[in-house]
């Protein structure tokens, strides 16, 4: 029972401040400020459908939608492929290679914002999507190679053996046996590459001046700087750019906590 509701109270946490920017985006910012947590009297569906009709809106979302995808699709075949080797190859070295990859998680991402700006701009990558997919799928490959090479150590060297009498060699190995095995896994490091991708602020700010490739944390503020009086029409684009990586959670959620599972219980 004080489980239940410790859970409740949990939900309750997270559901009502959504619920309460759903409400507020169907109101009139007169309305808002006169009656902050009461239904909308009468409900104005325009702050949200003239956000759906317009293209700007949209061209938000595919850009965040084509580097979310392309960053994920990187890091993840890399970081398979360096996982495997730390896993299954014994090379000398390969403890400290594998140690430095791990400090990569303690190296915040703002002491590099001048470096790495220096460098994309010497490349010719700054208003390129490559310019942001690139530095996100590299600070994106220790959590990741961590989450795999562990998975990846667990499957019994049996198979390996048998594979290899079969005939496979050791990239037959990893793409026919080990990546089926590791599909739990894979989903689940896929999830959360696409959403820290989706929900990266200073790095697309960083890399684009205009805004042809600007993603949606980029529109959301300078939606909020344009519409600053607005404060209803505000709610409602709020919602609108949480509604895709929302949905996208809902349906990775069962493989995301399968995978979480999976691990725990090789672990």
């Amino acid at each position: 029972m004080p489980l239940h509701v410790v859970l409740i109270t949990v939900g309750a946490v997270m559901a009502v401040p959504l619920l309460y920017a759903v409400l507020s985006g169907f109101k009139s910012t007169d309305q808002l400020s006169r009656n902050p947590i009461g239904l909308p009297d009468p409900w104005v569906t325009s702050n949200y459908t003239d956000i759906l009709v317009s293209g700007s809106f949209w061209q938000l979302v595919g850009s965040s939608t084509l580097i979310a995808v392309s960053t994920t699709v990187l890091v993840v075949a890399v970081s398979a492929l360096a996982a495997f080797s730390f896993a299954r190859f014994a090379f000398r070295g390969r403890e400290l290679l594998f140690t430095l990859f791990t400090m990569g998680l303690m190296f915040p991402f703002a002491v590099a914002a001048l470096p790495l700006f220096l460098l994309l701009r010497s490349l010719g990558l700054l208003d390129n999507p490559l310019g942001v997919i690139l530095p996100q799928a590299a600070f994106g490959l220790p959590m990741t190679i961590i989450i795999l090479r562990g998975f990846f150590r667990e499957i019994p060297g049996e198979l390996e053996e048998a594979a290899t009498l079969d005939g496979c060699g050791p990239f037959g190995f990893f793409w026919r046996v080990l990546l089926p095995m590791a599909r739990p896994a894979l989903g689940t490091v896929s999830v959360l590459a696409v959403v820290t991708s989706w929900n990266n602020f200073f790095l697309p700010l960083l890399v684009f001046t205009e805004s042809t490739w600007w993603t949606i944390p980029i529109g959301v503020q300078q939606f909020q700087g344009q519409y600053a009086a607005d404060t209803a029409r505000v709610f409602a684009y709020l919602v609108l750019a949480m509604v895709p990586a929302l949905a996208f959670y809902s349906l990775a959620e069962r493989q995301l906590v399968g995978g979480l599972a999976a691990g725990a219980t090789k672990g």
